[in-house]
């Protein structure tokens, strides 16, 4: 019979459950049907005069017809009620419980057959009703079939053993407490059961989403080399085909042919391939689903230029340790060099000694600030962003980079499209990347023969209004191949530079959710451009040039 309840709300029960107890209350009401078929039968049937005797014909003939009728009503109409099941079951049994006593009574012997028949009713109504409800009614069971002995040995002098009704009241609670127990583990195991499956089915989506969002290209391939599956990565290595295409022989013919050539000798071809025009180079491997599943393959494609930069970012991080070591041992040496240097200026030398002093000197500031820089780098200082007025700011570090400098007013200009404008960064990390971009512009954005002229300009970005920051000079600007090279760690085409400004610089500002390019200028010149994050406390304010 019932596994879950119906005392449960309906809003903590899904819908399997709502549709198994609707299906439990259904075969409930079509043994109540086949029950009062039985009592009719007994109380109409002329065959049945031959071994049941009838003491109160009109008395059983009504109920019979009577409790048909409710049945068929509670078969066709109850079953459909989606908001007073409980009542129905509660109604069917009262009723079943009084048609079988007044049954029992009407007839003079085998009344015990149908006390036996409300053993399934009192049963049933256990499964689909709580504990104290169960015992109540299997009391009301228990109160009618004694009601009616007493009643049928008073007035139909009778003689009707007790003991038998006491063995089938004594039946009615064992199998409430059976059917109790039996409906509290069933309804236990359909709980956990569906526990199980909605985890089950949370891990095969969290799966799935894994293997969508993975680097690698992952594909289903089964035997007769027509493709199942495949996730984004592959989709992509593979040309972006139409996903109506399924045979891989059309999709990548050179890895149908790796496919073929894996599963004739087991072995792989570590070679990359392009496996379409314009896609990265990849590395296939083959593995078989399952020990014993022959046929579906599944293909891994390893993306070349992933695994190169994972390579360089592991030698970048080892270099990193390996130079601070360096540095550290190279800087007592470098200090008294310097220290010597400065006392042996202060000698009374000749010009040309002097001069052998002075190129000492810039040699160990050069040494020196290499070293700095690679400790920095190092280091990788954590950022502490927080909001600032862009604006202001950069008023601030124009004039302090004037003054500590010692330039000419109109050499670095400042520019605000903005009068204000909020920002979200570490402003000891900024002032370290203007710092540097701004200084390599002096140094570098100028043409021969002519002095340099840096801007600073302070504006909203054009598609999502972020705050910008542009350092922007008149120079001859950066050859393209040249530009695509500028960001990586000791890259420099300056016989005294270190490489490492303009990489460390952006390293700083993606500490900081921020971006750093390199933009071209029209008519000459070049542009590095810091797109910051938003501050949470902007306001949306329209923008007014100054």
């Amino acid at each position: 019979m019932a596994a879950t309840a119906i005392n449960v709300s309906v809003p903590s029960m899904t819908v399997a459950t709502i549709r198994l107890i609707r299906r439990e209350v259904y075969f409930f009401n079509l043994f109540r049907v086949l029950e009062a078929v039985i009592i009719t039968g007994l109380m109409f049937s002329p065959l049945a005069v031959e071994w049941v005797q009838i003491g109160h014909p009109s008395l059983g003939r009504t109920v019979a017809i009577a409790y048909l009728l409710f049945s068929l009503f509670a078969l066709t109409i109850g079953t459909r009620s989606q908001q007073h099941e409980r009542e129905w079951v509660d109604a069917g049994l009262i009723v079943d419980i009084a048609a079988i006593a007044l049954a029992m009574y009407s007839i003079r012997n085998q009344y015990n057959s149908l006390a036996l028949l409300l053993l399934v009713n009192i049963g049933g109504g256990a499964f689909l009703l709580p504990r104290r409800w169960s015992f109540l009614f299997a009391t009301l069971a228990s109160v009618g079939i004694f009601a009616q002995a007493i009643a049928s040995n008073l007035r139909d002098h009778g003689d009707r053993e007790f003991l038998e009704v006491v063995i089938c009241a004594l039946a009615y609670f064992s199998v409430t407490g059976l059917c109790l127990f039996i409906g509290k583990r069933i309804r236990e195991s359909d709980a956990l059961a569906v526990r199980r499956g909605s985890d089950l089915l949370n891990l095969s989506q969290i799966n799935e989403l894994i293997i969508r969002r993975m680097k690698t290209g992952v594909l289903v391939v089964d035997e007769s080399n027509t493709v199942h599956r495949w996730n984004e990565s592959a989709w992509a290595l593979i040309g972006n085909p139409s996903h109506a295409q399924r045979e891989l022989a059309k999709l990548a013919p050179e890895l149908s042919r790796r496919l073929y050539h894996w599963r004739s000798t087991q072995k792989i071809d570590n070679t990359s391939v392009s496996l379409a025009e314009g896609v990265p180079e990849v590395i296939p491997r083959f593995t078989r689903m399952s020990a014993h599943d022959l046929g579906n393959v599944l293909i891994f494609l390893d993306d070349t230029s992933l695994v190169s930069r994972r390579a360089e970012q592991l030698t970048l991080s080892t270099l990193g340790r390996l130079s601070a070591s360096i540095a550290h041992e190279i800087r007592n040496p470098l200090a008294a060099i310097s220290y010597s240097a400065q006392l042996l200026a202060e000698s009374k030398l000749d010009a040309s000694d002097q001069r052998m002093v002075e190129i000492i000197r810039n040699h160990t500031n050069r040494v020196n600030e290499i070293v700095e820089n690679i400790l920095h780098l190092a280091r990788r200082e954590r950022s502490a962003p927080e909001s600032l007025d862009l604006a202001n700011w950069a008023t601030r570090f124009v004039d302090d980079f004037k003054s500590g400098n010692d330039i000419a007013p109109n050499v670095v200009t400042l520019m605000l499209q903005v009068p204000t404008i909020e920002a979200l960064t570490d402003p000891a990390q900024l002032q370290q990347v203007v710092w540097n971009l701004v200084q390599n512009a002096l140094r570098y954005g100028h043409l021969p023969s002519q002095p340099a002229r840096v801007s600073v300009v302070v504006r909203r970005s054009n598609d999502r209004g972020q705050p910008v920051l542009e350092v922007i000079d008149r120079g001859p600007g950066i050859p393209a191949k040249v530009a695509a090279q500028i960001f990586e760690p000791f890259f420099t085409t300056h016989e005294f530079g270190t490489g490492l400004g303009l990489y460390l610089a952006r390293q700083m500002c993606e500490a900081n959710q921020a971006s750093l390019e390199y933009v071209p200028v029209a008519g000459g010149g070049s542009c590095f451009r810091v797109t910051l994050p938003t501050s949470p406390n902007t306001t949306t304010r329209v923008a007014t040039p100054v």
